[in-house]
């Protein structure tokens, strides 16, 4: 007999100049997290507000009707769009009895510990989990006390909401010690590999980045129409041409209001980012806000990537994109491509694109190496005049 599938009420707010339709937005990738998660979704709600309420984040009137929708549903749990305190969440428990109260942050957390398949991921998961969990641990005593298992328990960080604050940071420190082993081990294979051009496929959630990966090079990486489906990179050679190979790297999505421990988190995934010679950005053309997704993209790789690493904007499922869309995208991004890897449409313009930057970067090398070779000759010269 398999477990019950939960059915949750999802709840947005539009505070201060958040406008509504944008809230709406961010709403709608709620409601397609909480189905990765394999929730019910039986009832959604979006308040318009001057500013979040300190108490419940929403305003009373509103948590009185969530309450009566919740009952009359028989709904299971609350899922909040924003970040939630943990005195917030303990509020609305108590005005919302017997349900469960979970934040964006914590749904994000359950997807991560349901996709980590590694020991490395495993660790980032628990790191995270145990980062959300320390400054909420006051109401966990008594919250898990009468929930047990479900969205937003499960994991590796379930086992440690019972311990105290000392236990949770002891486990933390220990936990990145084994993360900086698995990343020394890493930075071993990039310097192995340092002779081969590296590219790095990164992009939002969802853009299609393991169905490219799996285009290129045949890497067989899961696809699934879920936000978050892998959270592992993937480390494959592309033949691009013969004679000419380079390193390829998925890396797990971005996502918007992501919050910057789980991004410390997962930096040891996203290292491999940092060592690349060239950035793919995958976006998905046919996404209404797809403005916002670049900007997600490009927040998160700035604190990874040099400005100087060349980077290809590539807008994928053009296959899918009206005509219309296609050269909204083309007027305002005329550098990008517009290809379709699950339609094989425009992957050979995306490999011209890289063997070009492979081609200025073996130059760049060979330049060099030839200078270091002609420094060198001049040294042995002068050692032998002295």
């Amino acid at each position: 007999m398999g477990i019950k599938q939960e059915r949750a009420v999802l709840v947005g707010v539009a505070a201060g100049r958040t406008k509504l339709a944008v809230a709406q937005e961010h709403l709608d990738e709620l409601y397609r997290l909480a189905q990765t998660a394999e929730a019910e979704i039986v009832a959604t709600f979006l308040q318009r507000l001057p500013s979040y309420n300190a108490s419940t984040l929403i305003g009373a009137g509103k948590v009185a009707e969530i309450a009566a929708s919740v009952k009359e549903l028989e709904a299971d749990l609350v899922i909040f769009d924003e970040d939630l305190s943990g005195s917030q969440i303990k509020n609305l428990e108590e005005l919302l009895p017997g349900i469960k109260v979970l934040d964006r942050t914590g749904l994000i957390l359950d997807i991560f510990a349901r996709h980590a398949r590694t020991a490395e991921s495993r660790i980032m998961v628990e790191i995270a989990q145990m980062e959300y969990t320390l400054p909420r641990l006051t109401r966990a005593w008594t919250h898990l006390c009468r929930q047990v298992g479900g969205i937003g328990t499960r994991g590796p960080g379930e086992s440690q909401l019972e311990v105290d604050r000392r236990s949770i940071r002891n486990r933390v420190l220990e936990l990145k010690r084994k993360l900086k082993k698995i990343e020394k081990a890493r930075e071993m294979q990039a310097d192995r590999r340092e002779d081969a051009f590296h590219v790095a496929i990164v992009g939002y959630t969802n853009a299609g980045k393991s169905t490219l990966t799996n285009r290129l090079t045949g890497a067989g990486v899961l696809v699934e129409d879920k936000l978050f489906a892998t959270l592992d990179s993937t480390t494959r050679k592309l033949y691009l041409a013969p004679g000419k190979q380079v390193i390829l790297s998925d890396t797990v999505g971005f996502i918007r209001k992501l919050p910057h421990h789980l991004v410390q988190a997962f930096r040891s995934t996203l290292g491999v980012v940092s060592s690349a010679d060239c950035v793919l950005e995958i976006l998905d053309s046919n996404t209404p806000d797809y403005k916002e997704h670049i900007e997600v993209t490009r927040h998160v790789l700035s604190t990874l990537v040099e400005a100087t690493t060349p980077r290809i904007l590539v807008f994928n499922k053009a296959d899918a994109a009206s005509e219309e869309r296609l050269a909204e995208l083309h007027l305002n991004y005329p550098e990008a491509l517009q290809i379709s890897a699950l339609e094989n449409m425009g992957i050979e313009s995306l490999k011209e694109r890289i063997i070009a930057l492979t081609q200025i970067w073996e130059d760049a090398r060979r330049n060099q190496k030839a200078e270091l070779e002609a420094q060198a000759a001049e040294d042995a010269e002068w050692r032998e005049l002295v």
